[in-house]
């Protein structure tokens, strides 16, 4: 084994050449497992194929390929019976477990569901996800359409600053038939179903499975929307010694039961007043004060399983705007938790930490946009999901790098890229525009990336997203094989 020193956050390493110089190695080194697989030549595959997805971001696989051979290989991986989407996803789960011990801090698990939907004329060998209206018939009718595609459960790792950590668990599952909501509540008591024979059973499966990944469960805190309100899920994070923070739907009983959760907080006085900027319909930055509330009240299990779960005392949030305008619905946050909340500023960071909850969507975006996870033509589920599984390591290193220029924008650029990287930067990018941005940090670098993938860097500019983030590291990929090719060209004449 060679000699070698992680650098920030583990994504580059340094090791040391026999000549006694040093080289970063490509990034994908640390997010890959090959003793995960069942053979390791399947292990060197899946680092080829890692780095040829990669390289190519957005692309087909025969795009990434470029050749037959490594097209057939690439396909053959993604459809051979001894790969799953955990063997993959196991050297990147190692590596958000390195990079969580390397952070401080409370860590945020953020939870969420997204369907990845395609067009298939005979939708059987991947599954169904949803039904949806497609229009009216002839007669009036409407016309229901039944959506073949797939479902992924994501976590995410995301410190307090916002900055991604990796994915600590990651399911995937299909639909053989649809039943809405509507449609169950027709056969079944919803609250009285156990959640062992509900779909919702993945919330409490990705916590158990993040808990065991990371360890240390005092710093993790659950954060996830509404649809995550699941009694179950309190009390397991309470079982495994971890926090919440959920948006709450439910108005549940609280007290000894006569009354709920919306009585007590309507006689709950005003704590103070918290100003937040966001955007409205045109774009502008627009300001809003919310209201805030707090209390911590005892609640109650639903009524058909008090014998099973015990009494809760969590500490509710209410968030409200005040004066809202109009043609705007008013902000309106209810959230739940069992940390401590002593007087507003608490509030408030509990407040702010939920906001981060939007890192998970932005994930998402950049698995079906930057990936484009549904224009894979692969027939299976299985397939897909192995697929789907390269994707998921590729859109977290896009959004980490993105969130990487935000929090600690001064690091050494060699956190992120190699030397070759930096060496064609500085050629193809003689600045950084009008950005304020130190000379030889990543923040530097990062806005030479971006510039290749469009943006302007004005000094009026936010710093770069996502998308500008993607089509520079793709720009940049073709730019360093050509470079490549180049020198070994050289070295042959």
């Amino acid at each position: 084994m060679r000699p070698s020193s992680v650098r920030s956050h583990g994504l580059a390493f340094r090791n040391t050449r026999r000549d006694g110089a040093d080289e970063v190695e490509h990034w994908t080194i640390r997010e890959v497992d090959e003793s995960a697989f069942k053979d390791v030549r399947l292990g060197r595959r899946f680092g080829e194929l890692l780095k040829q997805i990669g390289g190519s971001m957005g692309e087909s696989i025969p795009f990434a390929c470029q050749d037959w051979a490594s097209t057939k290989a690439a396909y053959r991986f993604l459809a051979n019976e001894r790969v799953e989407e955990g063997d993959i996803l196991s050297g990147h789960f190692a590596a958000t477990r390195a990079r969580y011990d390397h952070s401080k801090g409370p860590i945020l698990l953020i939870q969420d569901t997204t369907d990845l939907s395609y067009q298939r004329a005979n939708p059987h060998g991947i599954g169904i996800t949803k039904n949806v209206n497609s229009g009216r018939d002839k007669d009036g009718r409407w016309r229901p359409h039944t959506v073949c595609g797939m479902l992924m459960h994501t976590s995410l790792a995301v410190t307090a600053e916002g900055l991604p950590l990796g994915l600590s668990a990651v399911k995937f599952w299909t639909r053989k038939k649809f039943r809405g909501i509507a449609q169950l509540k027709k056969r079944v008591n919803l609250t009285r179903l156990p959640i062992e024979k509900k779909e919702s059973i993945r919330w409490l499966e990705n916590l158990r499975q993040s808990i065991e990944r990371l360890g240390d469960p005092q710093r993790c805190i659950h954060v996830a929307d509404r649809e995550s309100d699941i009694y179950e899920l309190y009390c397991l994070t309470q079982e495994l010694g971890a926090h919440f923070i959920v948006r709450a739907c439910v108005d549940r009983l609280a007290g000894d039961g006569g009354h709920t959760i919306a009585t007590e907080m309507e006689e709950t006085n005003v704590r103070g007043l918290h100003h937040i900027e966001l955007r409205n319909d045109r774009g502008e930055m627009t300001k809003a004060a919310l209201e805030i509330k707090f209390k911590r009240i005892k609640i109650l299990p639903p009524i058909g399983k008090q014998k099973r779960y015990p009494g809760l005392n969590p500490t509710v949030i209410h968030a409200s705007e005040r004066g809202a305008p109009r043609g705007r619905k008013p902000i309106e946050w209810k959230l739940m938790t069992d940390l401590p909340v002593h007087g507003r500023s608490e509030a408030i960071e509990k407040i702010n930490w939920y906001a981060l909850r939007w890192k998970i969507e932005v994930f998402h975006k950049i698995l079906k946009s930057g990936c484009r996870a549904e224009d894979s033509k692969l027939r299976t589920a299985d397939r897909l999901a192995n697929l789907m599984a390269v994707f998921c390591i590729l859109s977290w290193r896009v959004l980490w790098l993105t969130m990487l220029n935000r929090t600690n924008p001064n690091a050494s650029p060699t956190t992120a890229f190699t030397g070759i990287e930096i060496a064609l930067l500085d050629a193809l990018v003689k600045g950084v525009g009008s950005r304020r941005c130190h000379t030889a940090t990543l923040g530097y670098y990062l806005t030479k990336l971006a510039r290749l993938g469009g943006y302007l860097a004005r000094r009026s500019d936010p710093p770069p997203g996502n998308t500008v983030i993607w089509r520079g590291l793709s720009k940049l990929t073709d730019i360093e094989l050509g470079a490549e090719l180049s020198v070994t060209g050289n070295v042959g004449n």
